[in-house]
């Protein structure tokens, strides 16, 4: 039997329902410097990357390179109009289920953490916006690590900061469950050994069922007892 002691999320796609805000911002950018917007196709073979590596792919894709300072400079203002954009839209676009999913996790005492392609500062602002900004025991974005989804980079670093954290847990990747709801994102969990559960809030059910161990369509239909039927309720609670 596997027991489960932690389970890492990634925030856009899966908390978030914000796919659409981060082209349209990534659009507004390449149109200030004179260039074509995203394609669909580009769009599809993005999602789950970091904004640094699509911004890097989308310059060089219009013969344009920028150094590692100008595309600092564009996070950052992408940052902003994200965080700005994010205050007008009411309510706040974040998943119905994510509170009491995050919630009855932690009542069985099982640690949480965030593995994102978010720069800290949107990550911090989304948790702080969600009142979940104490709710996670490692938070792992794209500031951390030289090199993100599909790399599995993101979610070494996150192991080894829950187990600093909590030294005796002695956790393994396959000790973890993560949730994404992209293939890059699945990719980067699966190499480095980690259980994928996927959520079907970007990619159809079928799509995703085809390359995660297992797939819901909604957070709430996530049953941590498949990897851990120790965390079953007790029979008499289930009659």
């Amino acid at each position: 039997m596997t027991l489960l002691k932690a389970v890492l999320f990634e925030i856009n796609g899966v908390f978030l329902n914000d796919t659409a805000l981060q082209f349209e911002l990534i659009d507004d950018i390449l149109l200030a410097e004179n260039l074509r917007p995203t394609d669909r196709l580009y769009r599809d073979s993005s999602l789950g990357k970091s904004d640094r590596r699509c911004l890097k792919e989308n310059l060089a894709l219009r013969g344009r390179v920028f150094s590692e300072v100008q595309l600092d400079s564009l996070i950052q203002q992408k940052s902003a109009l994200y965080q700005n954009k994010l205050r007008e839209i009411k309510p706040f676009p974040l998943y119905e289920d994510v509170v009491p999913l995050i919630s009855a996790i932690k009542l069985k005492n099982i640690p949480v953490g965030i593995v994102t392609g978010y720069c800290r500062a949107d990550a911090e602002f989304i948790l702080q916006q969600a009142q979940l900004d104490q709710a996670f025991d490692v938070i792992v974005t794209a500031d951390e690590v030289k090199t993100f989804k599909p790399n599995g980079d993101g979610y070494r670093l996150a192991i080894a900061q829950l187990n600093q954290k909590f030294p005796d847990a002695q956790i393994q990747p396959e000790n973890c469950l993560t949730v994404e709801d992209n293939f890059h994102g699945i990719q980067a969990a699966k190499s480095v050994g980690i259980p994928v559960v996927g959520v079907a809030h970007t990619y159809p059910f079928h799509m995703l069922q085809r390359c995660s161990n297992w797939c819901v369509d909604y957070l709430s239909d996530l049953e941590l007892e498949r990897i851990d039927p120790s965390l079953a309720p007790p029979a008499e609670v289930l009659k």
